[in-house]
């Protein structure tokens, strides 16, 4: 029986939750281990090689790339929270995960996808100083100031966190063990609790939602000076050249914000489990993969530093 003067684990009769996943259908269960297993092989890849190449090449060595290589970083780790234990969920029968396991990639999860959304606009802001006030941008985007708006991205993403995760599971989980999704998110474990959890979604609602609307908004102001001043630019050749810095960031930022405020945005009323489990794929395994390949397809000084490591790599 529940004893609330019981810690955190022991508010819980449950010691383990059962994924359920995306499909209960094994053939179907086999071809999405493979596409998961190829788009995270290439996520992997695509990460990995833009923090090799950005760290690497001295010409990237700037505010625009320093918050792009952190990109990458937090875009490897919830990755890398997530996909693992879905492919062995794929091949398991059980689809298990420990009370304590589920915490964890919660904890790592919301905190990583927390700390994206500081750094995506941090990244608006430096390209607003670099379109807006060039002849400032060194002075403004200095490397201390960059170092500071990073420990300050992932201090408020793991903030975030630690409050939501703690919430989450301080609650009791004693109506089923039995999550309706491939992984540990906070709206299908809060429908697993048998207490009132409106607590529970206000604080989601106020600390993922000021998060979300704040980030947005400087994203907003940020790309609303950026198209003023790039609409007043006298040169054609200057404003391709200035909506071609910014096009990569923006369609990262339109993918993922898009995504998230479908997911968590959302009044409880309108949460559907299939829904929410077909955007988390989107937002969990698709963004990582898609975030690289759109800065090096897209930007001529990533495709030239690659180049340049490919040479490099294969005279070795």
């Amino acid at each position: 029986m529940f004893n609330p003067s019981m810690d955190l684990r022991n508010h819980s009769s449950v010691t383990e939750f059962i994924l359920l996943g995306l499909t209960d259908d094994p053939e179907l269960q086999i071809l999405l281990f493979i596409l998961f297993s190829l788009v995270y092989i290439i996520t992997i890849l695509g990460n990995i090689g833009m923090l090799v190449v950005i760290t690497k090449d001295p010409q990237l060595q700037t505010a625009m790339y320093f918050f792009l290589r952190h990109l990458s970083f937090v875009d490897l780790c919830y990755s890398t929270v997530i996909v693992p234990q879905t492919l062995i969920n794929f091949l398991s029968e059980k689809k298990a995960i420990s009370f304590l396991g589920c915490a964890a990639q919660m904890f790592f999860f919301v905190g990583s996808a927390g700390s994206e959304v500081f750094i995506l606009a941090f990244m608006s802001y430096d390209r607003y100083v670099a379109i807006c006030n060039p002849l400032l941008y060194t002075t403004v985007m200095t490397n201390n100031i960059c170092i500071r708006l990073a420990a300050l991205a992932y201090f408020g993403g793991f903030l975030d966190s630690l409050i939501q995760t703690a919430s989450t599971f301080s609650l009791p989980f004693c109506r089923s063990n039995k999550i309706t999704h491939f992984f540990c998110d906070i709206p299908p474990l809060l429908k697993l609790s048998c207490s009132d959890t409106s607590l529970n979604e206000i604080l989601l609602f106020l600390f993922a939602g000021s998060i979300q609307v704040g980030t947005l908004l400087v994203i907003f102001i940020s790309y609303a000076f950026i198209l003023y001043s790039i609409l007043r630019m006298p040169s054609a050749t200057g404003r391709h050249k200035a909506f071609n810095t910014c096009a990569s960031h923006f369609i990262c930022v339109t993918l993922f914000y898009s995504t998230v405020i479908f997911m968590y945005m959302r009044p409880s009323s309108k949460y559907t489990m299939d829904q929410d489990r077909v955007a988390s794929v989107f937002y969990t395994v698709i963004i990582p993969m898609l975030n690289p390949l759109i800065y090096s397809l897209r930007n001529k000084d990533v495709k030239t530093a690659l180049r340049k490591t490919i040479r490099r790599t294969s005279g070795a």
